[in-house]
């Protein structure tokens, strides 16, 4: 075989180290052509002198409390704000007052001392008792005992957040007792349970006061106040609006049953003094459950907590006892509560009366310092135009208040309420209490807001 002559051996080299050449050249142009673009495009010398500069910024969320010495509105101030909103033909007659915590100045009235139906505002005053009374961490514990023949009873405990919707899932209260882990404690327990029996000896008198119409029952509002309720007596448990049942102690009977795999028929029974406990759960805190209320301006919780009121003081565990109990409390707490008649503790009667200056004198004593038990009550206040059933007024397009306001609403055929706190522009809380009355309410709470609103948008000072 013949050999590669030594000039064929040479010129795939040659070949290599021109390649290299142009590799090399290329290199060095595209290298001094990045020199070129970035000595143009260098950034401008440093004077001396400069200082360092400055760290990152970080996040630091926190909670800002109000000043103590923001501007204070003048009583002038204010009703030279609330001049023109206060023409509105919508609000048909209007009661209400608006005063300063700090000081307990009350810088506007308009017959604040006229008792008038407060529908849901009543429920400020329920909230109010039940925290100057009770401990806001008390709980209701909701047992099963065992009767005879297999027989285990459901005893009411007046807690109407229990639930049956399955742990882990969405209930309407907040941090409720399932049934379904009643159920799973019985089962625990190793006694055999045949029947279930519901026990609601705790409560007394009517279970509907007569003022209130029973269609509300299938409207949503109201159920009949039994010690022994599943989700407020709702039959969609997740619903604020569903229907309610006409039977809901025997409905939480019928919900247990069907927990424990029982097909046998729910009765009515009193537990015996020393049955033996074999199951409990316990509802959400006292400061929770108002909350619950308040946010949801829920009727069922409003009469629960009314009788725990009772109960803890004395009276009769009845919807007549609570709304009594409601009043002297507060009357012996200093507020002037004989001014006010309540024959429930919900607002949902038309015999309700209240006047516009107790209901501004609460809110201005829980945002002030003279009632500390009380400060809960704004952390359950809704939000406007964000929270509860504010969630749909302050629309920012025709009022000022959105954030700014919390409040508690009041509705009923003819009456619109509202009371609260708001911020001034200035960074002054205020509270106020409105009633309007003779209006629809939905022309009356537009023009409501429109008043507030208009405290927000001033610093009231001249």
């Amino acid at each position: 075989m013949a050999q590669p002559t030594s000039s064929a051996v040479r010129r795939p080299r040659k070949v290599l180290r021109w390649i290299l050449i142009v590799v090399l050249v290329l290199l060095l142009a595209a290298g001094a052509g990045a020199g070129w673009w970035m000595y143009q495009n260098r950034a401008d010398p440093v004077p001396a002198g400069t200082p360092a500069r400055p760290a990152a910024a970080t996040v630091q969320p926190s909670i800002v409390p109000v000043s103590s010495n923001a501007p204070a509105p003048t009583p002038r101030g204010v009703q030279k704000a609330l001049a023109t909103p206060l023409k509105d033909p919508a609000l048909g007659k209007l009661t209400g007052e608006v005063s300063d915590p700090l000081t307990g100045q009350v810088l506007w009235s308009q017959g604040a001392a006229e008792p008038r139906v407060p529908a849901s505002n009543a429920k400020i005053l329920t909230a109010s008792a039940v925290l100057l009374a009770l401990p806001h961490d008390s709980r209701v514990t909701t047992k099963v005992v065992l009767g005879s023949d297999g027989e285990a009873i459901l005893v009411g405990a007046g807690d109407p957040t229990l639930t049956s919707t399955p742990v882990g899932e969405t209930s309407f209260y907040s941090d409720p007792g399932h049934l379904s882990e009643l159920a799973a404690q019985i089962k625990r327990s190793g006694r055999k349970v045949t029947s279930i029996a519901v026990d609601t000896s705790l409560f007394t008198g009517p279970t509907m006061q007569p003022t209130w119409d029973r269609r509300d029952i299938e409207g949503g509002d109201i159920a009949p106040i039994e010690s022994l309720m599943v989700d407020g007596g709702r039959i969609k448990p997740s619903e604020e609006y569903s229907p309610r049942t006409t039977e809901p102690a025997l409905d939480a009977g019928r919900a247990l049953a069907d927990e424990l795999g029982l097909n046998s028929p729910v009765t009515e029974a009193t537990a015996p003094s020393a049955a033996p406990e074999i199951a409990s759960v316990q509802s959400a805190p006292l400061t929770v459950r108002v909350g619950d209320m308040m946010r949801y301006s829920d009727n069922v919780l409003a009469e629960s907590l009314g009788i725990e009121l009772a109960r803890a003081t004395g009276g009769e565990a009845s919807i007549e006892g609570g709304s009594q109990a409601v009043l002297a409390t507060l009357s012996k707490n200093g507020f002037a509560a004989r001014t006010a008649t309540l024959v429930d503790s919900s607002g949902l009667s038309y015999s309700d009366r209240v006047p516009a200056s107790l209901l501004d004198e609460l809110m201005s004593s829980a945002a002030g310092d003279g009632q500390p038990k009380l400060r809960s009550l704004l952390d359950s206040l809704p939000v406007a135009h964000g929270t509860g059933t504010l969630s749909d007024r302050f629309d920012p397009k025709l009022t000022d208040g959105a954030g700014w306001v919390r409040g508690k609403t009041g509705t009923l055929t003819g009456v619109s309420s509202l009371t609260g706190i708001v911020q001034t522009v200035d960074g002054r809380v205020l509270s106020f209490a409105m009633i309007s009355g003779g209006t629809s309410p939905a022309d009356a709470r537009p023009a409501v807001d429109a008043v507030v609103g208009a405290l927000r948008d001033c610093g009231c000072r001249s």
